[in-house]
């Protein structure tokens, strides 16, 4: 369908059928107009399709953009259509624009910008990088206690057309304090008169400006939030962090632990526009960390090679004890990882935890164990020894691998490390290492040589 509409756009502009265009893009969403410029259209084209969008519309669209075409319009626009998408752009759009565009093409955007709109601007940029205040806007319904229910909803009407969301209200005091929160669901079922202190919440969920914007995502997921209250130092409300940004904040965070967790390193740039060297860059780093740090295992092999010259057969149970232990570790690291980043689980949890992936490591291992057992029985008959070596290896691999992978994400907070860095490649190395030193020792112990 999507298709097929994108098609008949084309065919307008081949045509020049520049009219019918313009009202086939006046009908669609301002989302799939923004995937229509960005994928569709060569870079000489995207401005003249975006000069058709009807003025209310065309600042919309520009914040669904990437960076680099809204740099292309950025450059191919007039001071006076660049002052205008400024000026419509929610305060928040335009910062996520600003910090993405060369310095001297935010010099050209903020001087198209009026004095106000410049100097908030100014005012976010300043809020560190990942921080509430970095993705929170200034468009926001604000309302006075003394107000009624009439005067709060006469208010609404005449400002909330230049507000973000007018869903959720905000109760001012004195300095512009946050006392309180009223949703407009809670103005429409009270009487006219009223007064907007008998009705309003006064235990407000916020977050403070330096806060890290990850905490303000969890608060959206923890109490299903449509928008979140930033506060200074003071508890003066200065912004809100509304549900689409923090949808982006959940995705973006979820991405850079995904890169982290496979050895990567974070690219805020898709992945078919970015460029070969740039992914080689981002890769390599870790890649060669890992495979020095892998040359541990080839110098305990060497440690063993009398033990390997005697008995090559147990060569051949090297992968899947390596391989057993690695993915348990791993299952482990995913899941702390996960509860961390829900906030379900904190540093103080670290003895709990060791615990449990103790006992579950124990449940999970004992059932390898007796599995191997068998199958080596079936397999080699005559070599008891070694199957009970293998099987006692996968036990003690698995408990170690699961301490490991549920201690290490923890470790790494407490020393303000991401705990993302410490999931399945540096997991797998570790465990691979402890691994073969517990199998040719036991190896040593039972059989004899």
């Amino acid at each position: 369908m999507e298709e097929r509409k994108f098609e008949t756009l084309l065919g307008f502009i081949e045509q020049k059928q520049y009219h019918q265009l313009r009202a086939a893009l006046a009908d669609m969403n301002e989302v799939d107009v923004a995937q229509f410029i960005e994928e569709e259209l060569p870079e000489e084209k995207q401005p003249v399709v975006f000069r058709m969008l009807p003025k209310e519309m065309a600042a919309d669209v520009f914040s669904e953009l990437s960076g680099e075409v809204q740099e292309n319009l950025v450059m191919a626009s007039t001071d006076k259509e660049l002052s205008f998408i400024v000026e419509d752009l929610y305060v928040d759009d335009a910062v996520d624009m600003l910090e993405e565009l060369p310095a001297n093409v935010v010099k050209r955007v903020l001087k198209n910008a009026t004095p106000a709109t410049r100097s908030l601007i100014n005012q976010f940029l300043q809020y560190p990088e990942n921080s509430a205040g970095s993705v929170m806007t200034a468009e926001f319904t604000d309302l006075r206690k003394d107000m009624t229910v009439a005067d709060a909803i006469d208010h609404i009407r005449r400002t909330g057309e230049d507000r973000e969301t007018v869903y959720t209200c905000y109760v001012l005091g004195e300095r512009r304090v946050l006392e309180g929160v009223v949703s407009v669901k809670d103005l429409l079922l009270n009487s006219d008169d009223r007064r907007i202190a008998d009705i309003m919440d006064d235990d407000v969920i916020s977050v403070v400006t330096t806060d890290d914007r990850e905490e303000a995502a969890r608060l959206f997921s923890k109490y299903n939030l449509l928008s979140l209250p930033v506060v200074d130092k003071e508890k003066r409300l200065v912004g809100i962090v509304t549900v689409d940004d923090a949808v982006d904040v959940m995705e973006e965070e979820a991405t850079e632990d995904f890169e982290k967790m496979a050895a990567m390193h974070p690219s805020e740039r898709p992945y078919l526009k970015t460029g070969v060297f740039t992914l080689a860059k981002n890769r390599i780093g870790w890649l060669l960390v890992l495979m020095i740090s892998a040359m541990i295992t080839g110098g305990i092999l060497e440690g063993f090679e009398a033990a390997i010259a005697t008995m090559p057969l147990l060569v051949s149970f090297i992968p899947m004890l390596t391989d057993t232990g690695g993915n348990a570790g791993s299952q482990s690291a995913t899941m702390v990882i996960r509860g961390m980043a829900l906030g379900e689980i904190s540093t103080s949890d670290l003895l709990r935890i060791l615990w449990k992936e103790v006992r579950v490591a124990l449940l999970v291992g004992v059932a390898l164990a007796g599995v191997n057992y068998i199958r080596l029985i079936l397999t080699y008959p005559g070599q008891e020894m070694v199957a009970l070596t293998v099987s006692i290896s996968v036990l003690l691999t698995v408990i170690l691998a699961k301490a490991v992978g549920g201690v290490l994400p923890i470790l790494a907070k407490i020393c303000h490390f991401d705990p993302a860095i410490m999931a399945s490649p540096l997991i797998t190395t570790i465990v691979d290492a402890f691994a073969l030193v517990i199998y040719f020792n036991i190896a040593k112990a039972l059989i004899a040589f």
